[in-house]
């Protein structure tokens, strides 16, 4: 038995053939609701049947697509973010200058440094950039469309105005639609209007001027179906719609993550450091007498050689070959940077079915309210049933009902003699679907099915037997659909206030077996610092039970009825002992989460259902999967390709080691940078010429940096991966300060060895400092980047090895190739090699040394910083009406 059409369902699918009107100007979603529907259609040039193929795409030329913007990597943009950098343009500015008080050969070499280090930012980040644009070509969204005469699925940006468009249970509306049918229709349209409640659709026209939240015979586009069913014509596409302007407005920059806030915070401080050194070392210079333009040449070379200029190449690089790498381990990323985010998550709220259990339910049987078998309560949970089949095959619907028709016993059952004449679907407030049958001597049946609590409390009697037999199948683990029924009299149409003084017809009951796999998959989440705490609308014995088979232990239990009793101070702490919330609503679930953050604890929530779009939306990381409702996918950060636990840990687990690689750079290049520079400024202060050449400063940043690019190879530690980690500025300004200092020892022992045992003129003393700095602060990483002995203990990769002693050998050639003069640089004798073995051997044990006092400190853990929300959903519906370049493959679906 097919899915009926409901009330007030229009059936004509006679496919258009008059000719597209073009709309006047002025006809949007006001005007249209303002009319008939078959007005509308008229003005159109359409029918109940929607367009012809041919006419769609005729339209999607004129019209253009139904989007409000795009993913596609610019590369203007890119260079632009390589160019933006005061202190760049300082330095070009005074490039500039030198040239044109004569000397050109210096402003000529720092010029070209310059254009080599923005080049290679560029090169980098533009092709994450690419990769993040492949990976959102590989999101498509679709919508039902009725073309030709019949319904398909066609891409979200295809649709035109005129198209007809089906409504089900947890769509986003994708355009601003006139309805031409409704069943029971809701829409949650907060995203537009900031209405909290669902607002009551039907098909009558409105006066002219109506405010858009009273709109009640048009759906709008952004919007979700919140219960119920309709169809309705489009009628504005894309910017064109009420949401496409408000998308439009929100400008094109998205509110930051916590990763991205710790960059922010970590850029400001370099920027207090850079101006402290530079203004000091500008004033020393000039205070001795020097060139002005060589004094401020200098200062500003000190300041960019302090900065990580590849910073953004190198996150960018590490997000983009994360995002392929967790691609390839079933995993897809709306945002780069949300991988970061997905490495800090402490706990993780979760449904069951899917995660915890196989998600393939099977109907196992049917009891009466004694207990003993009855076919009748599976005759009346077959005509009650929401389940969409075409030939007696199901093709869609809500699984329990699907499981019914798929068992054997369901080809046993005949249902033939009863006619369905109306029918109310099933919403997460009542937890109840209801028909309204009839049989063929005319008498009228309602059937109400849905969770046993909420159909025994509209019973009129219900034995004790009954609700020992619902125990005794609760206890066991098994799901229960109850089953009710009474005489509907002169009924033609039902309403919740329907749904009284029941007979119990009896129980279906359902398995959804443990997961294979899942208990490990908990140990793995347990092993990586996550607290995995179970949220689900089952009875709490079944999610107990299926928490104490897969061995999680189970703290406490709460029911949405208990939580209703709790205000938020008493949840919060409730929370900590609370491993299972059962019986909850959509807005329990978005409460647990919101109460969960206060604590600055980072949240996830894993969701595939209508109900858990609010929660969703609420998480620092909303998780969804490929097989979830729209308004699910929609509300999420990441998708998972396959709902497992284990795909979740490989993501979490990329997460950490991105993050871990960054802070290498982070930490190796702040420490060793400021050692350098801090060593330039004393040695301004002694020495009668500047301690290295402006130009050879950013070249050996450039060398420095570009050797770094490597880095998102690397390998990283266990530990590093046990436990979330976030940016604490002040363990890095507290790192710099201990390790930057180590370098400047070494620093003022190369000047020593220079001035006094090879009695160096300044071309020598630039050389072979600028060898010593480049090898020391190039190799400290192998020290910097693991707790552990280098090398012994933890082994670096093999790109990063080799990308490391390549940037040594080259500083140690280039005083002896034909460039060296233009350089400033000159041949070094073979003792200073010598020497600059002994050094960096020593430098690195001291580092180990400084490494062992450093960590041995307890050091304050960080608490994860404040995120703002408030416009984040907003920006993730415009995010679903958005186009990306095309790539080679087929979209995917999710």
């Amino acid at each position: 038995m097919s899915r009926g059409s409901g009330t007030g369902m229009s059936t004509g699918m006679s496919t258009a053939t008059a000719p597209a009107v073009t709309p006047a100007s002025g006809f949007d979603v006001r005007a249209a609701g303002a009319l008939p529907g078959p007005e509308v259609l008229t003005r159109l040039g359409t029918a109940e049947g929607g367009l012809s193929a041919q006419e769609a795409a005729r339209r999607l030329s004129r019209y253009g697509t139904n989007t409000v913007s795009s993913h596609r990597a610019r590369p203007w943009q890119v260079l632009w973010h390589q160019l933006r950098s005061p202190l760049l343009g300082l330095l070009m500015a005074a490039v500039v200058a030198s040239y044109f008080v004569g000397e050109r050969s210096d402003a000529l070499i720092i010029g070209v440094i310059v254009l080599l280090s923005v080049g290679l930012g560029f090169f980098n980040e533009y092709r994450a950039e690419k990769a993040a644009e492949a990976l959102h070509s590989q999101i498509r969204h679709e919508a039902v469309v009725f073309r030709d005469g019949g319904s398909r699925r066609v891409p979200v940006a295809e649709l035109v105005p005129g198209d007809v468009v089906e409504l089900r249970l947890g769509d986003i509306v994708p355009a601003d639609l006139r309805l031409l049918s409704v069943n029971e229709l809701e829409c949650d349209e907060s995203v537009l209007t900031g209405e909290s409640m669902p607002a009551d659709k039907n098909v009558s026209p409105v006066p002219e001027g109506t405010a858009l939240a009273d709109l009640t015979g048009c759906a709008l586009m952004g919007s979700v179906v919140h219960a119920g069913s309709g169809r309705g014509v489009v009628v504005s596409t894309g910017a064109r719609a009420e949401f496409g302007r408000i998308a439009a407005g929100l400008g094109t920059r998205r509110a930051d993550t916590g990763f991205q806030t710790g960059l922010r915070r970590f850029s400001l401080l370099l920027v207090q450091v850079a101006a402290a050194l530079t203004v000091s070392i500008f004033v020393i210079n000039v205070v001795l007498h020097r060139p002005i333009i060589d004094a401020l040449l200098f200062s500003l070379a000190i300041a960019v050689g302090i900065t990580p200029q590849l910073l953004p190449a190198v996150v960018s690089t590490s997000l983009a070959a994360g995002s392929r790498q967790m691609a390839r381990r079933k995993v897809l990323v709306k945002r780069l940077v949300c991988i970061e985010d997905l490495g800090d998550v402490d706990v993780l709220f979760t449904d069951k079915t899917g995660t915890l259990t196989e998600g393939r339910i099977s109907y196992m049987r049917s009891r009466g309210p004694d207990g003993s078998p009855s076919d009748r309560a599976l005759a009346w949970g077959l005509l009650c049933n929401e389940a969409e089949r075409e030939n007696g095959v199901v093709v869609g619907g809500n699984p329990l009902d699907a499981a019914l028709w798929e068992s054997p016993a369901a080809r046993h059952v005949d249902v033939g003699a009863y006619r369905r004449l109306a029918e109310l679907p099933f919403d997460h407030e009542r937890r109840m679907a209801s028909v309204l049958v009839a049989g063929r001597d005319g008498g009228r049946l309602l059937i109400t099915k849905g969770a046993p609590e909420a159909v025994l409390d509209r019973c009129a009697d219900v034995p004790e037997s009954a609700r020992k037999v619902l125990d005794a199948e609760f206890a066991a683990g098994n799901r229960v659909v109850a089953v009710a029924t009474r005489p509907a009299g002169p009924l033609t149409a039902i309403t919740p206030a329907d749904e009284r003084d029941l007979d119990l017809a009896g129980f279906l009951v359902f398995l959804d077996a443990p997961k294979r796999g899942a208990a490990e998959a908990l140990n793995r989440l347990a092993a990586l610092g996550i607290t995995v705490k179970i949220v689900t609308g089952d009875n709490p014995a079944v999610a107990a039970k299926v928490c104490q088979d897969l061995g999680l232990a189970v703290g406490g239990i709460l029911t949405g009825a208990e939580l209703d009793r709790l205000d938020d101070r008493e949840l919060a702490g409730a929370l900590a002992t609370t491993t299972v919330f059962a019986r909850v609503s959509p807005e329990h679930k978005a409460r647990i989460v919101r109460v969960q953050r206060r604590a600055d604890i980072d949240v996830a929530f894993l969701g595939d259902g209508v109900n858990d779009a609010l929660a969703l939306h609420a998480a620092d990381v909303g998780i969804s999967v490929d097989s979830a409702t729209d308004v699910a996918k929609d509300s999420a950060d990441v998708i998972l390709l396959e709902k497992d636990l284990h795909v979740l840990a490989d993501g979490v687990m990329e997460g950490r080691r991105i993050f871990a690689n960054t802070m290498k750079y982070v930490l190796m290049g702040t420490s060793s940078n400021f050692g350098n520079m801090f060593s330039a400024a004393g040695a301004s202060l002694f020495l009668p010429f500047l301690p290295m050449l402006p130009s050879q400063i950013l070249l050996n940043n450039l060398l420095y940096d570009t050797s770094q690019l490597a880095i998102p190879t690397d390998e990283v530690d266990p530990e590093q991966l046990a436990r979330p980690a976030r940016w604490d500025i002040r363990f890095i300004r507290r790192f710099m300060l201990c390790f930057g200092p180590i370098s400047s020892v070494f620093d003022f022992a190369t000047f020593g060895i220079m001035l006094w045992v090879f009695h160096a003129g300044a071309p020598e003393f630039r050389t072979g400092w600028f060898v010593e700095s480049l090898a020391t602060q190039t190799l400290v990483l192998f020290a910097i980047r693991t707790r552990r002995i280098p090398f012994f203990s933890s082994h670096p990769s093999l790109p990063l090895l080799l990308a490391s002693l390549g940037v040594i050998a080259v500083g140690a050639v280039l005083p002896v190739t034909p460039f060296a003069a233009a350089l400033g640089f000159t041949p070094l004798p073979f003792g200073f090699f010598a020497a600059l073995v002994v050094m960096v051997v020593c430098y690195l044990g001291l580092v180990e040394i400084g490494k062992r006092l450093f960590y041995g400190v307890p050091h304050a853990p960080v608490t994860a910083p404040p995120r703002d929300l408030a416009r984040r959903h907003a920006r993730r519906r415009a995010a679903r009406f958005s186009t990306a370049a095309r790539h080679p493959g087929t979209p995917r679906q999710v």
